[in-house]
């Protein structure tokens, strides 16, 4: 079976469409509550890097912590997710395939 790891807010209703989506699909998910468990700047540098966007791109701007990070740089904007990652915006999907961030959740399908 393949894998896919989705990193997760059980209270989105766009994370739980994707993990529904993945399972859908018949994939092995490894489920990464990342608000309890958040990735390290390692990490999430190489999630946006093989998800081909920044971390702007992947700032969860609907947060109103996010609008100190207006006029950060890349480092900084990772920095205040690993320090608060309700700042992560979600879902993050990463299979064999690639990572995708999971808005719209039809891109999830590109990794599928």
């Amino acid at each position: 079976m393949k894998k896919a790891t989705i990193y997760h807010n059980p209270r989105c209703s766009t994370s739980r469409n994707a993990l529904a989506m993945l399972e859908e699909a018949g994939r092995e998910v490894e489920v990464i509550e990342y608000l309890k468990t958040p990735p390290t700047k390692a990490k999430l540098s190489e999630l946006y890097k093989k998800a081909g966007i920044t971390p702007r791109q992947g700032l969860r701007t609907k947060e109103a912590a996010a609008a100190a990070l207006a006029n950060a740089s890349d480092d900084k904007i990772r920095d205040a997710m690993v320090k608060d990652p309700i700042l992560i915006e979600r879902p993050l999907v990463e299979t064999e395939k690639g990572v995708r961030l999971g808005r719209p959740i039809e891109k999830l399908r590109e990794i599928l």
